[in-house]
């Protein structure tokens, strides 16, 4: 496998997404062969998935389905689309992976890190990300500011408890599974946080060249 594989990660609302439109746009001018995607989603299986998951109406869905239509999202994400990239030798950037289920479903629902583990080692065949960049910041803030704005999804819509359970979850995590980790200082304001981003990738592609 010659590609190199990063994965966003961090709180609803944390910023994320208007990152990962810079960096695909800096990938752009350096003339980097990439795959843009996101979690949950990424193929026409895993977008119809994520409708059923993040549908408000979906209110009753058992934290063990959520988990396991997670995990099937992702197998598919994986099978469909990074592998094939990475074996190409493209830089994947995906919003979101493994580490949000063992947040959101292992700590957040209470299902236990290591039983989500177990149903995504299934899933994603080995893959983990070359680099993982975390955007650290209190997450009742950024949430109160995305539902404010644009209602929230059923995630989102959860409250302030849950989504402090899932910050908790994550710090945790970074503990546990140190490994390629990069926390980024998602308080700062927006070409701030991307500078800081582009430094560990592109630590990350010098690293992979050597």
């Amino acid at each position: 496998m010659k590609g190199i594989f990063i994965a966003l990660e961090g709180p609803d609302g944390s910023g994320k997404s208007t990152i990962m439109k810079k960096i695909m746009d800096y990938f752009k001018d350096k003339k980097v062969e990439f795959v843009g995607t996101r979690e949950p989603g990424g193929t026409e299986i895993g977008e119809d998935i994520r409708k059923i998951i993040l549908d408000r109406k979906n209110k009753h869905m058992a934290a063990e389905t959520e988990a396991l239509l997670y995990a099937a999202s992702r197998g598919q994400h994986v099978h469909e689309k990074i592998l094939p990239a990475l074996k190409m030798g493209k830089v994947v950037i995906c919003e979101r992976f493994i580490l949000s289920s063992l947040a959101y479903q292992g700590v957040g629902r209470e299902l236990g890190i290591e039983e989500v583990r177990i149903i995504n080692d299934f899933a994603i065949r080995g893959i983990r990300p070359d680099l993982t960049l975390f955007f650290d910041v209190d997450p009742e803030e950024t949430l109160n500011r995305k539902t404010k704005k644009m209602g929230g999804d059923r995630l989102e819509k959860e409250g302030v408890e849950f989504h402090r359970e899932v910050y908790h979850g994550y710090k945790k995590l970074l503990q546990k599974y140190p490994d390629n980790i990069k926390i980024i200082d998602a308080t700062q304001d927006v070409e701030k946080v991307f500078e800081q981003c582009i430094y560990n990738i592109e630590n990350t592609l010098k690293n992979k060249e050597e």
